[in-house]
């Protein structure tokens, strides 16, 4: 799976999600390692949710994870907490906020 490929079914799952009750700003990068790899962003301003293919420099949290581990835990078969645990998923920035993400990816189901 390419990069662009991985990126438009990520963006079309998460795209749904209803963020009109988050009053913060919340931004998150992801790195994508392996297969696809390359960097992304979840942007959440003024109720308004964007997902775009570019790396994000005023970001919240880092996810760094491979395409594999990303999907899993979009489709609900990963705990992203045990995923962290176990060390597929790396994480740098704002615990608080990354836990918010959840939320987020739930809402858009």
């Amino acid at each position: 799976m390419t990069f662009e490929e991985m990126f438009a079914e990520v963006k079309k799952r998460i795209s749904g999600a209803d963020v009109s009750a988050i009053n913060e700003h919340l931004a998150y990068q992801f790195n994508i390692t392996g297969d696809g790899a390359g960097s992304f962003y979840v942007e959440v301003r003024d109720g308004q949710l964007y997902v775009e293919p570019y790396e994000y420099y005023d970001r919240d949290v880092i996810f760094t994870c491979s395409a594999k581990t990303l999907e899993k835990i979009a489709d609900g078969k990963q705990d992203p907490v045990l995923a962290f645990t176990l060390g597929k998923l790396k994480i740098e920035g704002s615990i608080d906020k990354a836990l918010k993400l959840k939320d987020i990816l739930k809402s858009g189901k």
